[in-house]
């Protein structure tokens, strides 16, 4: 399994390698639309799925990069959303607020 704290600690240690940028943060979330929208287009223009897995690394990579930027445990924070969406009622596909 992979250690998602040690995987945020090692790209953004590849960023500073790099001299990527490590202080814009509206810089980042823009790279990180970018990565969003080559995988959807990958995806639009029936590419192959090693190509669109390899865009949605990148998303991966970009979102834990700025994840670190911002000093956030990503890790403790994707099984803090989980356990909420796990807990959350639909009917028919929509949200049900509890009462």
């Amino acid at each position: 399994m992979i250690d998602l704290k040690e995987l945020q600690k090692k790209i953004y240690q590849n960023k500073v390698d790099k001299n990527f940028n490590l202080t814009n943060i509206p810089q980042e979330f823009c790279y990180l639309h970018g990565e969003v929208s080559e995988a959807f287009d990958a995806w639009l223009k029936k590419k192959d799925v090693e190509e669109i897995s390899l865009e949605l690394a990148d998303v991966t990579i970009f979102t834990l990069g700025l994840a670190e930027m911002l000093g956030i445990d990503l890790e403790q924070a994707l099984l803090k959303k989980i356990d909420i969406n796990e807990k959350r009622v639909y009917v028919n596909g929509k949200k049900v607020e509890p009462k």
